[in-house]
């Protein structure tokens, strides 16, 4: 009996947290997914879609760093809400159109989604046995590609309907709307907080100390930030890129929406190799070094390719680049000290936000400079490959 309800809470707080995850990557990627018609509308220069990236990512540092004691005093299943309201209010924002209003619209939504991670994380961890800890988190964290995957299709659709800033809209009322839907989960799912636990400006400092004072956290920090900046330049330029090849905004869109599919079986796959049957490490060495190697090979598009070539590319950086997460973050979970999953899964992810901040800087400026996307995916490729030779030499190491 006891077995069976553990066994339902953990398949509720996975289905509740999939959804949160879902929302928040379609609120995190849909402006670089419509993009294109913004560009036009607006009359902007696409390079400053590295600035919007730039912000996002910075606020999300902060919001990483900052989150674990507002997590612990407030639960959850609460920060989840509090993230898919902000997500929510950035949106609106960015449909009013003014460009300070997509910067404002960059940090808050990129706070809010940057928050949805560790609050996912923190509740998984209480609720997965820990050999299964692997497979559960993937299962959780295939919701950013089924989230990309909806952007990707969704978004130009919207936007025909309704226009880019209505397609804004429209999901921000629904990442509102499962916000209010998750409140009568919250007396059993936040049942574990604190109300007592306040926040420091020192509690920044405690979780980067946390992270980096041991070797294996610090190793998956610096992990966190050559995967997720290599994503957020995937995910930032990718419908950029094939529109620069002439495709259209809604041709580019289905492509990048086929490349996400792959992400989601693929997520899962990787959680159920890391689950007892290939160490953590030595599956994340493999799939930076594919990262790196799917980044040259896209650098290398031209106008005369066959779409199908260029898919079958960026399928592999969706398979590698866009799917390593659960395997990292259960790590994390696991090497946590106790009752800090969610304050060193945020750290471990503060690195990441620092990738997501400088390699699309980087790809924009040189993008500004060259006007070459290929050149960009190289540079954003390189830190990939350093940490596969790294991992891949440590994989052997008992963890």
């Amino acid at each position: 009996m006891v077995a069976d309800t553990a066994k339902r809470l953990l398949y509720l707080a996975l289905g509740a947290m999939f959804v949160q995850q879902t929302f928040a990557s379609i609120g995190r990627t849909l402006p670089l997914v419509i993009a294109p018609a913004i560009i036009e509308d607006l009359h902007i220069d696409p390079a400053l879609v590295g600035v919007y990236v730039g912000a996002a990512a910075l606020a999300s540092l902060v919001f990483q760093l900052g989150c674990g004691s507002f997590i612990i005093r407030y639960g959850a299943l609460r920060m989840s809400q509090v993230a898919l309201v902000f997500l929510a209010l950035g949106m609106a924002l960015a449909a009013a159109g003014p460009l300070v209003f997509f910067l404002i619209s960059a940090i808050i939504g990129g706070g809010g989604a940057a928050t949805s991670t560790p609050a996912s994380s923190h509740l998984l961890g209480r609720y997965s046995p820990p050999k299964q800890a692997p497979l559960v988190f993937s299962v959780k964290q295939t919701a950013v590609p089924a989230g990309l995957l909806l952007a990707g299709l969704l978004g130009p659709l919207m936007t025909g309907y309704w226009g880019w800033s209505g397609a804004l809209l429209v999901t921000a009322a629904a990442c509102f709307l499962f916000a209010a839907m998750l409140e009568p989960l919250r007396g059993e799912f936040d049942s574990d907080r604190v109300p007592s636990r306040s926040f420091h400006f020192s509690d920044f400092r405690t979780t980067l100390t946390s992270v980096l004072r041991a070797r294996d956290l610090r190793e998956l920090s610096m992990a966190c930030f050559a995967f997720n900046g290599l994503q957020t330049a995937f995910t930032s330029y990718y419908v950029l890129y094939l529109t620069a090849l002439n495709y259209d905004l809604a041709a580019a869109g289905l492509m990048f929406a086929i490349a996400m599919v792959i992400a989601v079986p693929m997520r899962i796959f990787w959680g159920w190799l890391s689950s007892g049957r290939v160490a953590p490490r030595r599956v994340m060495a493999g799939l930076s070094l594919g990262m790196a190697a799917s980044a040259v090979l896209m650098s290398l598009y031209a106008t005369d390719w066959h779409p199908l070539l260029i898919a079958a590319i960026a399928t592999v950086m969706s398979a590698t680049a866009m799917s390593w997460h659960g395997v990292l973050l259960s790590e994390a979970a696991r090497l946590a000290p106790p009752g800090m999953r969610g304050a060193a899964t945020g750290g471990v992810l503060s690195f990441g936000q620092v990738g997501a901040f400088i390699l699309p800087v980087i790809y924009a400026a040189q993008l500004a400079v060259t006007n070459s996307h290929g050149i960009g995916f190289v540079l954003c490729g390189l830190p990939a490959l350093v940490v596969g030779v790294v991992m891949w030499r440590d994989s052997r190491r008992v963890p």
